[in-house]
């Protein structure tokens, strides 16, 4: 394998490590509902930019953000502990929008399905007829 594919790699062990972490538990009940959904690594794997999700409000989302920031310091630990790596990335949390927008797009998507439905099963006026 080549080492361009090693970011990739590393990227996946973290991702399955914070999950598994989260999975168990974690102290801080601000974490108790996140998801990761994607890591980054940079090519000299110094850095992993971590994705992340929560169900939940905006005012959930901020709490949760406060949460990974402070147990960030622990998650590196465990990351360094598991993944026996030569350097612990720095993590940066980034929340994951993207199912913000899949989510948005459906509901406008059922909306377009809705309103047409309505319109077709409404019955047609003499000034749609002609």
């Amino acid at each position: 394998m080549t080492s361009h594919n090693r970011p990739e790699r590393v990227a996946q062990m973290i991702q399955q490590l914070l999950g598994e972490l989260f999975a168990r538990g974690m102290r801080d009940p601000r974490l108790g509902l996140v998801t990761i959904t994607g890591v980054k690594m940079s090519p000299d794997l110094r850095e992993a930019r971590v994705y992340w999700t929560v169900h939940g409000d905006s005012e959930q989302r901020k709490h949760t953000a406060k949460g990974l920031q402070n147990a960030r310091g622990f998650l590196r630990h465990e990351i360094g502990m598991q993944l026996k790596l030569r350097i612990t990335p720095e993590l940066h949390f980034t929340y994951d929008e993207a199912i913000d927008r899949g989510e948005r797009i459906e509901q406008l998507i059922r909306q377009v399905h809705d309103e047409e439905r309505t319109r077709l099963a409404a019955p047609a006026t003499p000034e749609q007829e002609e």
